[in-house]
């Protein structure tokens, strides 16, 4: 098994190289397989503790996380969000004290700078990004799982994203290019990723993956292999909702959006969605549509990055 580089964080899917994406995607895989048919596979976490600390809502990354800590032999922990990040004490103290007792943190919180902080406080911690406001790495995993599934390599392949220029379309865009595929990002003015971000991004990728920025949806769409969207308006920024809602009218998914990519192209969605808003129920309910492939995915991926990171 390749484990990371730096065996104690995974705060961005550039915390890996392209092998060790490659490696956890395999991994990925051969654990799925084994879970189908119900074999019995290795334990790593056996008698290790493993803590949950959210702030933010979630059904998806809390219930994959606490089933693949279970079958991969460790226990849970979840202290109560009014304890868990800097309520009572400062985060790298919660951090230091979690360091003596658990083998891993999964943090799902806001800020990424609240995450580095938490991790450069325990450097012993093995540190989980389960989400922030900038990155959504175990995502990108179970989508990048989800893509190989599908197409083998990614390699010619492309994925466009249309939305908000966020956390997910981040994440995504890393893992895609380092497995040497090509991403297209439509947002309108102002809500684009970043250009650090976009520079960042190119400079990971492998075999010639490429990323474009645009603000035509159509554009962005138009051959892709793959067409993904996000919610408009994420957590936290429920006050920019009639705004946002406005301007993002014309980046739907829709059948007619549909119809301009590749035959064949899927349809992806990290969940939860907003039905009539970023996708209309005849796409998201189509037989193009992987969503809830990628639902299931979130488990066998984060099972592949616990079994890594052990």
């Amino acid at each position: 098994m390749i484990h990371v580089t730096d065996p104690t964080r995974f705060l961005s899917v550039l915390d890996f190289g392209p092998a060790e994406l490659s490696a956890c995607l395999s991994l990925a895989g051969e654990l799925k397989a084994a879970r189908a048919v119900r074999c019995a596979h290795e334990r790593p976490l056996t008698g290790q503790h493993v803590a949950l600390l959210f702030e933010k809502p979630s059904l998806r990354t809390r219930s994959t996380f606490q089933i693949a800590v279970r079958e991969l032999g460790g226990d849970v922990i979840e202290p109560p969000q009014d304890v868990a990040l800097g309520g009572r004490e400062s985060i790298a103290d919660v951090a230091r004290n979690l360091e003596r007792w658990v083998s891993i943190a999964v943090v799902r919180t806001f800020a990424q700078a609240r995450l580095e902080e938490f991790a450069n406080a325990a450097p012993r911690l093995r540190v989980v990004n389960a989400l922030t406001d900038e990155e959504h790495p175990c995502q990108a995993l179970a989508d990048a799982l989800t893509l190989v599934e599908r197409f083998g390599e990614l390699n010619d392949r492309t994925i466009a994203f249309v939305g908000d220029g966020n956390n997910v379309a981040r994440s995504l865009a890393q893992a895609v290019v380092m497995l040497g595929g090509h991403v297209r990002i439509a947002s309108p003015a102002g809500y684009e990723l970043p250009h650090a971000s976009v520079t960042e991004i190119r400079s990971c990728a492998v075999n010639g993956g490429t990323i474009e920025v645009t603000d035509d949806a159509a554009e962005a769409a138009g051959g892709a292999d793959a067409v993904y969207t996000d919610v408009w308006t994420s957590m936290g920024q429920e006050a920019e909702t009639a705004t946002r809602h406005q301007l993002f009218a014309p980046y739907q998914v829709n059948s007619t959006l549909m119809s301009l990519a590749a035959p064949g192209a899927l349809f992806m969605h990290c969940l939860p969605a907003h039905r009539g808003d970023e996708v209309t129920d005849e796409v998201i309910d189509s037989p193009a549509s992987v969503v809830f492939d990628q639902a299931e995915n979130r488990l066998h991926a984060q099972k592949a990055l616990l079994a890594m990171l052990a």
